[in-house]
């Protein structure tokens, strides 16, 4: 369900509310450069299954409310632009207020994917609101490799992402040994969601289990 959340700088955003109201573990998901769409949508659904509340902020509420793009070339183009006008400072405000919405007593970690992949990591460097968090794909990571996590991360990579050099993953990797990071072979920017072309299915399920383990291993 929708609801709508106050950052600490008076900014309100909606935000996507799934899973049990007394859960004991809890998620923040972050979405891509589309927007809460339904794919993200989706993907709360699926850690709802898992027992997870979940609470996936509108980061696009600060430049333009109600934005669900797809994954044709304009929506590539329209993400980009708005993602460039949303200050990270904001996004980070928006993303612990997502954390404060989800159960008081519940562990939290954070999971995101794309653009949200980076916001996961700024949630595990900028923020002390998480006790775990997951990148899927997250291009901005490497620019901010040398900031470091007051939580445990893991990282996932495609081999064959044109957008993230793998020269970026090993300038990571170098930079956080730290870190679990995880490249799948032959893999493309977005494998992990199904209405992209770049959807790999095999990838995208061990990629899921491995967060999944990671989160239950840090989460309790």
């Amino acid at each position: 369900m929708w609801i709508e959340l106050t950052a600490a700088d008076g900014h309100r955003l909606a935000a996507w509310r799934d899973g049990p109201e007394d859960a004991r573990r809890a998620l923040v998901v972050v979405q891509e450069i589309f927007g809460v769409n339904g794919h993200i949508r989706n993907v709360c659904a699926r850690f709802a299954a898992e027992g997870y509340a979940v609470v996936a902020p509108a980061l696009f509420d600060r430049v333009e409310r109600g934005v669900e793009l797809g994954y044709a070339p304009g929506d590539v183009t329209r993400g980009r632009e708005l993602r460039g006008h949303v200050p990270a400072d904001g996004t980070l405000a928006d993303i612990e207020a997502a954390a404060a919405a989800l159960p008081a007593k519940a562990a939290r970690g954070i999971v995101g994917y794309c653009w949200g992949g980076t916001v996961a990591w700024w949630g595990a460097t900028r923020s002390r609101s998480f006790r775990a968090a997951s990148g899927w794909y997250g291009g901005g990571i490497a620019a901010a490799k040398d900031e470091r996590p007051a939580c445990p991360v893991q990282l996932h990579f495609g081999e064959k992402d044109a957008s993230i050099p793998l020269s970026d993953v090993e300038a990571i990797r170098a930079a956080q040994p730290g870190v679990e990071i995880f490249v799948y072979e032959g893999a493309q920017h977005g494998f992990g969601c199904d209405e992209r072309g770049t959807f790999s299915a095999p990838d995208a399920a061990l990629a899921q289990s491995r967060t999944l383990e990671f989160l239950a291993r840090h989460l309790g």
